[in-house]
């Protein structure tokens, strides 16, 4: 390969590397405008170790969340925008739909209620400097987001008080892209998946 080949080839990549970026923040632009559109808040939250002790650990990275708030009760539930704004399954929907009974349970039953659906919200396991997704503009707001293997996730709590009918923020049936599956099997909950 000449010089000039290779100089091309570089150009092609990069071209194709910035048209990549380019659609993922297209993309993200229109996650958050579905979200202000459905009447929620887009937030900027950055994940971090030890929120409970002295000195958190800022870790790398980065998430969009849209936080419902209720004007009733004030209560919130957070999704991640990726998550509220894909027309496909994931985990993360599929837990909020099924609502599972919450099992037996030591310590935070929201931290232990996304474990048993089979996602995590814990920052280095079980200990006491805790951790989670801290809104960029405000360090003493600390989210429990239940993330599952599909990197989709909505806030522990939510999840939780959700099994119990009890509706957080806003509820997401009414605001998920992805339907609610379970509908027809809602009175059977023996037939759920999860």
């Amino acid at each position: 390969m000449n010089l000039k080949t290779i100089v091309a080839s570089l150009a092609v990549a990069a071209g194709l590397l910035f048209a990549q970026s380019s659609a993922a923040l297209a993309g993200d632009t229109k996650s958050a405008a579905y979200c202000l559109k459905k009447g929620g808040v887009v937030q900027t939250r950055i994940p971090e170790y030890n929120t409970n002790g002295g000195t958190p650990l800022v870790l790398s990275g980065k998430a969009e969340f849209c936080q419902f708030t209720s004007k009733k009760d004030g209560s919130q539930i957070n999704v991640l925008l990726s998550t509220l704004k894909t027309t496909g399954p994931s985990l993360a929907a599929l837990a909020y739909y099924a609502q599972v009974a919450l099992g037996t349970c030591n310590g935070n039953p929201a931290s232990c209620y996304c474990s048993q659906l089979g996602g995590i919200d814990l920052f280095g396991g079980i200990n006491a400097a805790g951790g989670g997704w801290v809104l960029d503009s405000d360090p003493t707001d600390v989210l429990e987001a239940c993330i599952f293997p599909d990197m989709s996730s909505i806030d522990s709590w939510g999840l939780a008080y959700h099994s119990a009918d009890i509706i957080r923020g806003k509820d997401l049936a009414k605001v998920l892209k992805y339907p609610n599956p379970y509908t027809a099997a809602a009175h059977d909950k023996t037939k759920l998946p999860f």
